[in-house]
């Protein structure tokens, strides 16, 4: 009993210090209170909610202008 318990954590400890697999994204709420999207870059991408709902509002708009402006855009790889 003893010796699966500490299998048990081992492997508990294992999953929390797992970082998600490259291009995975994930959410976290900051310290101050923000979403941050990690898995984007570098950094994460940190804004508060009412930011992202402004942001979220004009996806049409961001899609539509990507479409238009797709030769002088660049991809990461």
């Amino acid at each position: 009993m003893k010796a699966e318990l500490e299998r048990l954590r081992a492997e508990n400890e294992v999953l929390k210090n797992k970082k998600p697999d490259r291009g995975t994204l994930s959410m976290k709420v900051s310290e101050k209170g923000a979403l941050s999207v990690y898995g984007m870059g570098r950094f994460p991408v940190t804004l508060y909610k009412e930011q992202w709902l402004k942001l979220l509002g004009i996806t049409e708009e961001i899609k539509k202008f990507i479409g238009e402006n797709e030769d002088r855009l660049k991809t990461k790889e």
